[in-house]
This record gives structure tokens, C-alpha cells and sequence, in this order.
């Protein structure tokens, strides 16, 4: 429960008492998938990664809200091996997507979609996951790799669920996960923590919601969800009209600052979405969107000039 209302003390700590033991604000799947790597490694290790991960994300407490069980953000991590680098040393790609509900409608929409490329860890089966977000870096820095990137990917997902439901609503949650980018492991075969590492990488990432610069995002999460998609029952014009204001809001970001990483990030599993907005949109509205989408989103841009004209 994001909000309590005027619920009478104590049939208020009544279910606050109920509610602490499914109080955890995750609702995740974790898949890993090890096609690749040889018969040499027992694929068992691979399971009981699995199963310790989600029990990582999915019971450990990582706000001070309480979150009844209907409210738990749905999202999901696919690690897939890709190399064994050493004894229980694996590279990895993960896929990192989330979703939540629209009002008045049982459809999730996408908030994250988003492959990280640069995944090396460490793991040993049965070894403890641990993360201290004092102490991020660990005891040895490719196992705190491990928890440090699901942690900031955690709180990411978090920041963006709650960007999405208030103006800024998230921002707690991205200084969270910028300060596991300063204090991040480093070592032999880590990467994606700085900013010399690439241009679309976990640093970039945090910096572009961090930085005051691009305030301009996180007003176009909160207007795209809570403006839009949470309107698009009871008054589709004015919703579709919200999104609107989202891409100008965007295009403006996009113009000032062409090569930010946030905004390739925000469109990234949305096309279908929009576009389905704006199919039943009178023409010049359609042409209008088309031209905008097409120059923000660059690879879906002969979907929308096909769909939207």
C-alpha cells in the first residue's frame, strides 16, 4: 500500500502486522539459461543460481514502503551464459524488463527493456549472495559483482515504478543505484560501471537520471504512465493527448541533447504500445506522431512511418 488513507490506528497496525511478512516490493522471475557453456560445468550450479537469485530479489526488503501483494512490481532478469571464463567465473548478457498495471484494465505496461552487455561474476553453488549498500565492493570483487549489478538494476526498476505513478517519485531510488555505481566492485573482466566503458552502460544510464540537465525525463515517465496509459479508459482524446505532451516533452530532451542514452532507453519495448494509441487517432494526429517517434526512436522508425500515415 503506496498510500495509506484515513485507516483508523489500530486496524491500521493490524494490517501493517498482516502485511509485513509479504511487505517485499519485487515480484520477479530469474531465468538463467546456459545453452553455451560446456559439459565440463555441473548445470545444477546453474539452478541453484537461479533459485538463490530470485530469492535474493524477491524477499530481501529494499524500501521503507509497505507494498500490499497485488502491488508488487512484476519484472523479470534472463542471464544467459555466454562463457566460463574460469572456475566459476561466467560472462554473461542480461535482459532486464518490468511492467506495471494500468488503471482500470488488466495490461501491463513496459517500462524496462534492456540487455546488459557486461555481466562477468563470480559464483560458487551455494555460496551466500550477499550486498551491503555500504559496503557495495565486497570482499572479493567478482562475486559482489554478481549482487551489485542485480542490486542496481533492482533499484532501477523501483525508481522507474515510482517515477511513473508521482513527478520524480523514483528519485531516492536512482540516488540508490548511483551510489552503487561510485562504489561499484572493480577488478580483472568487470565493466559497465564506468564512464569509459562505453557509451550505453550502467554509469550512462544513472548519470542521464541523475543528472539535473535531463530533469525533462523523468516528468515524460510520469506524464506517459499516470497522464496517459492511467487515462486511456475513461477519456481516450485527452490520453492520447497526454502522450503527446510526452513526446514533445522527449523531443525537446532529444534536440538539446542528441546522443543521451535515456531516451533509446525509454522507447525500448513501447512501439507496439504507442502505436496502438494512436491507430484510432484522427490522421494528422497519426502523421504528426509518426514524424516525432521517427526521429526518437530510430529502429522502429519504418514501423511507425508504416502504421501511423
Amino acid at each position: 500500500m503506496r498510500e495509506l488513507r484515513s485507516i483508523p490506528l489500530v486496524i491500521l497496525m493490524a494490517l501493517l502486522f498482516v502485511s509485513s511478512s509479504r511487505s517485499q516490493e519485487i515480484n520477479a522471475r530469474v531465468n538463467v539459461v546456459a545453452g553455451q557453456i560446456g559439459t565440463a560445468v555441473d548445470k545444477k550450479v546453474f539452478q541453484t543460481l537461479q533459485t538463490a537469485l530470485m530469492d535474493f530479489v524477491n524477499k530481501r526488503k529494499w524500501t521503507s514502503d509497505v507494498f500490499a501483494a497485488n502491488e508488487r512490481i512484476s519484472c523479470s532478469f534472463l542471464i544467459n551464459l555466454q562463457q566460463s571464463v574460469e572456475t566459476g567465473v561466467y560472462k554473461a548478457t542480461m535482459t532486464v524488463q518490468s511492467a506495471r498495471p494500468v488503471y482500470n484494465s488488466s495490461y501491463l505496461s513496459p517500462l524496462i527493456n534492456f540487455q546488459d552487455n557486461d555481466f562477468t561474476f563470480r559464483y560458487v553453488e551455494f555460496q551466500p549472495l550477499e550486498f551491503n549498500e555500504n559496503r557495495v565492493s565486497g570482499t572479493e570483487p567478482l562475486a559482489a559483482n554478481l549482487t551489485a549489478v542485480i542490486a542496481f538494476y533492482v533499484n532501477l526498476i523501483i525508481g522507474l515504478d515510482y517515477d511513473s505513478f508521482s513527478p520524480k517519485g523514483g528519485d531516492p531510488y536512482f540516488v540508490k543505484a548511483m551510489a552503487i555505481v561510485n562504489a561499484a566492485p572493480e577488478g580483472r573482466n568487470i565493466s559497465g560501471w564506468k564512464a569509459f566503458d562505453g557509451q550505453r552502460n550502467r554509469y550512462w544510464l544513472m548519470e542521464n537520471l541523475t543528472n539535473s540537465r535531463y530533469s525533462l525525463i523523468h516528468d515524460a515517465y510520469y506524464s506517459f504512465y499516470r497522464l496517459a496509459m492511467d487515462k486511456m479508459y475513461e477519456n481516450e482524446t485527452e490520453a492520447r493527448q497526454q502522450l503527446f505532451n510526452c513526446l514533445n516533452m522527449l523531443n525537446t530532451l532529444h534536440t538539446e541533447n542528441p546522443n543521451i542514452m535515456i531516451i533509446p532507453f525509454f522507447f525500448q519495448g513501447k512501439s507496439d504500445e504507442i502505436i496502438n494509441v494512436f491507430r484510432k487517432a484522427p490522421v494528422q494526429d497519426r502523421v504528426r506522431a509518426a514524424e516525432i517517434l521517427q526521429k526518437l526512436d530510430i529502429t522502429n522508425a519504418s514501423k511507425y512511418k508504416q502504421e501511423l500515415r
